[in-house]
């Protein structure tokens, strides 16, 4: 990832802001408090934080928490993504996660520190090479039997 003084300043901003919103993670059923940092084109950073819920599948990750934060405020193209959690190793992003990522961005380089100080560089293509899409007029172009 950088080997710049000014590429790894970034991401040390990057890394500040996933630990503090892995503070924030509601995670009482696994105890995995797992924080997020997405960087948008502008430098803009949007943090999301996990939150559990009783009801399993209504939980949300921390990586879409911060994307969705991202779209809601008008950014859809980002640079980055850092991903921390204090409970475990680094962490890989989970099917969804990667999916929901993809469809803003294929190739996203990624940042997974954990306990320890262990950490782990992805790039999103790697982690999902056939990533579903939905390519427009598809669905219509198909012929009947």
């Amino acid at each position: 990832m950088g080997k710049t003084p000014q590429s790894r300043h970034e991401w040390t901003k990057l890394v500040a802001a996933a630990r503090r919103a892995s503070r924030r993670a509601y995670a009482p059923y696994s105890s995995l408090r797992v924080g997020a940092a997405l960087e948008g084109e502008q430098g803009t950073l949007y943090v999301g934080c996990n939150v559990e819920n009783s009801s399993f599948g209504l939980t949300i990750c921390a990586e879409r928490a911060a994307l969705f934060r991202a779209i809601a405020e008008g950014n859809r193209v980002f640079r980055r993504l850092v991903i921390y959690t204090p409970d475990a190793g680094p962490l890989s992003p989970c099917g969804a996660c990667r999916q929901v990522l993809a469809e803003f961005s294929r190739t996203l380089p990624m940042l997974s520190l954990g306990r320890g100080g262990l950490r782990r560089e992805f790039n999103l293509a790697d982690l999902l090479p056939q990533a579903f899409g939905w390519p427009a007029g598809e669905a219509n172009s198909q012929t009947e039997l």
